[in-house]
Formats: C-alpha cells, structure tokens, sequence
C-alpha cells in the first residue's frame, strides 16, 4: 500500500469515527504503530487531524491543551460493545437499597441504563447519568432517589471542582463506579484532567466498595493525573480484548472480571 493511500485510509477512520487509537489502527492496516504515528504527525501538519494521547482526533475537534479528553460523544463510539457487555457484568454488583455513587464516562452511562427504577439511590457528578436516571420516559421513576452534585462541567460531562467534591464530602455510599482514562501497571488509573482526578478521589472515598469500569482500550494509557493506585481499587471489570500477559499484569495487582457475553 503507498503511502498517500495508507494516510487517506487513517484520515478515513477519523473523520467516520471521530477519534481512533494508534494501536488500532496499526492493528487495521498491518503496519507499525511508528508508521501510524508518522502519518498522524503528517495530517495534522496538513491541518486534517489533532492528536491526541494514544491516537487522534477529528480537527474540528478543540482540544487547545494537550492531552485533554475527547468529548463524551467521541468517546462513546469507542467499543461501545464491550462497554454494554462490562456494564452487564457490574449489574451484580448493584444490590436493591444500595446507595451507589457513579462517576462520569461513557461506559458508567451504560451501566447506568440498566438501572432505571431499581430500589437503589444514586449519586453522581454526572450530567449525562442524572438526566438518564431521572428522565421519566415511558416509566415512572422516583427522582428523589437520584442526587447530582453541582460543579463546573468538563467536555466528558463531569461535574468537577470544589463544589462537586464539598457535596461528595457529605456522602457515605455501599459501592462507586466509576471509568478512568487510562490503566497503567505502573501509573494507576489516571485522567488528563486535573480536576477531574480530584473529584474521582472525592467519589471513591464515599464507599466502602469501589469498582472501575474500563474496556481493554484503556490499558497502557497514562492520563497526566492520578486519582487511584491499585491498593485504592477493589475490583476492575474489563472486557475479553485484553492479551493473556495484560490479563496476567492486572490480576496480580487488583482482583479483575474479565466480562464475556451478550449486552443486555
């Protein structure tokens, strides 16, 4: 393939989805990732794309610090999948009369659909999980269950700052949820937002138990904060797209469900 193709093909991937990872690409086009890199480096010299930790994103996409996230709606075309099926897999873990918190993310919102009008009250600093948990629908739905914290509201649809972690402080919860930018053997479970990683730290220390969600895209990325290490997370629920080593690494340092299945 020459090279010029090659480009219009990763510039293809982009523009259709929205933001792609270096490794996938590679993965797609039997290249290396160096190659991938060199050629993402050229379209976003051409002004085509932005790049971002771990891969690239739309131009028309601001991201005028490097390293922030891309919105929730570019990260939700991302395996949405195996989001569907670890959210599945975390359902067990949701007993009726639990209090829960749930933190932003595009595979927290899954988890949350799957809990509308069950016997649960819900915390979250999430704007999209809220109107999703209190948005009557088709159902009746007791919204008095469902607190959100107020805050200032990042591109991933959290709500971070002093006054989202003031209300966190006020909250005793059974278990939390929540997503993380990047899981790393070495750096934890990191994010590219400084507040964001502080409000997390708020959010998990509500619980007695906590939970990550996170599919197997996540491993390796390393987020400019940390909000978690290890001994901080009691389970890790991923998907089945993780290698046998990368199963093996997160296994020795925290107990981790590998979901499987149909979403529901």
């Amino acid at each position: 393939m020459l090279a010029a193709e090659r480009r219009g093909r990763v510039l293809t991937a982009v523009i259709s989805r929205g933001a792609v990872r270096v490794a996938d690409l590679a993965a797609e086009l039997g290249v290396s990732e160096m190659t991938i890199r060199r050629d993402l480096d050229q379209l976003e010299s051409e002004g085509e794309v932005s790049k971002v930790h771990g891969g690239a994103v739309r131009a028309d996409v601001d991201l005028a610090v490097r390293g922030l996230e891309p919105p929730s709606s570019l990260k939700a075309t991302r395996e949405p999948r195996a989001k569907q099926i670890i959210a599945a897999d975390a359902l067990r873990f949701v007993e009726d009369g639990m209090t829960i918190a749930i933190g932003a993310g595009t595979t927290t919102l899954e988890l949350a659909r799957l809990l509308r009008g069950r016997a649960i009250s819900v915390v979250t600093n999430s704007v999209s999980i809220f109107h999703l948990l209190t948005d009557p629908g088709d159902e009746p739905i007791d919204t008095s269950t469902v607190q959100l914290t107020g805050g200032q509201r990042t591109p991933s649809d959290a709500l971070v700052g002093p006054i989202a972690n003031a209300a966190l402080e006020r909250y005793r919860t059974d278990r939390a949820f929540i997503g993380t930018h990047g899981i790393d053997p070495a750096a934890g479970f990191t994010t590219p937002n400084l507040g964001e990683a502080e409000t997390n730290r708020k959010l998990l220390d509500t619980a007695r138990s906590t939970v990550v969600l996170a599919d197997h895209t996540k491993y390796g990325e390393i987020g400019a904060h940390l909000f978690a290490g290890f001994d901080r997370i009691d389970r890790l629920i991923t998907d089945d797209g993780l290698a046998d080593a990368q199963r093996a690494e997160l296994s020795d340092a925290v107990a981790t469900t590998i979901a499987e299945g149909q979403p529901r």
